[in-house]
């Protein structure tokens, strides 16, 4: 996809087509459009690179209950302690 935008509105910010990117994917992110891993990805870094910037900008990740079981289920899983069936 490109996105063309007229220069008077962005160009006294001086953005790279990166920091354009990142900003991009912390504002879907920011309003629960995207995962973390999808605006990781139109990010350009990787799942920890974007934790880390959107903890350096003051933004809580995401993560409720459902995700929480949804762990601890895997490591159960992962771990051979998850019951059969």
């Amino acid at each position: 996809m490109t996105i063309e935008l007229p220069e008077v509105d962005l160009g006294s910010l001086k953005l790279t087509p990166e920091q354009a990117r990142l900003e991009l994917a912390v504002g879907l992110y920011a309003g629960r459009r995207v995962t973390l891993g999808r605006a990781a990805g139109i990010a350009g870094l990787s799942h920890t690179e974007f934790m880390r910037e959107i903890g350096r900008r003051g933004l809580c990740i995401h993560y409720g209950v459902e995700d929480a079981q949804h762990d601890m289920a895997m490591a159960d899983k992962l771990s051979g302690r998850a019951e059969p069936g």
